[in-house]
């Protein structure tokens, strides 16, 4: 177990505390437990490049922690009506796509490598990003009727959207290449 891991793990474990405190309404703190969740994901790939502490663990348990910490978050922001459902059923619909992906991969036995491509990389940091937003902007008691809101909101499906169809090619070329 390395520094990079541990924060990972951080990531997960602070997941239910999020999902409890926008439960409770109390979104400061649910706004804080993020903050420090989004700057782990952050953090932990830094320290594992520059400590070459980068590990097969890490791999796989980076971006179960952020699904975790971003599936928790839409589901329950979108459960209790502060954020589009359409939205929330885009990103959950793109993960369980990639999963059931990687499931297939495995079952056909291809080898494949996880390796997040650049529009993930932006679509992982939109979701974010919005969650942010609306943690930040429910916190300060604001509405969510901006415009802008909606425009982040159609910006972040676009990118989840064109991020899954990405990996639904990379996997369609792995089983035609491979299987």
């Amino acid at each position: 177990m390395n520094i990079p891991n541990i924060l990972t793990l951080l990531r997960i474990v602070l997941t239910p505390a999020v999902v409890i405190f926008l439960m409770e309404g109390s979104y400061f703190k649910a706004l804080i437990v993020f903050s420090i969740s989004g700057l782990t994901d952050g953090l932990d790939g830094f320290l594992a490049r520059v400590l070459k502490q980068q590990t097969k663990l890490g791999a796989y348990l980076d971006p179960i922690a952020d699904k975790a910490l971003l599936t928790s978050s839409f589901l329950t922001l979108a459960i209790m009506g502060i954020i589009p459902g359409w939205l929330t059923v885009i990103v959950i619909s793109r993960d369980c796509i990639i999963l059931l992906g990687i499931a297939i991969l495995s079952i056909m036995s291809i080898s494949f490598e996880i390796r997040p491509a650049f529009i993930s990389k932006v679509t992982t940091m939109l979701q974010l990003m919005t969650v942010l937003t609306v943690l930040v902007l429910q916190g300060l008691g604001n509405a969510m009727d901006y415009n802008w809101m909606h425009l982040l909101y159609w910006v972040t499906a676009l990118f989840t959207i064109l991020s899954g169809l990405g990996y639904l090619v990379r996997g369609i070329r792995l089983i035609n290449t491979q299987g």
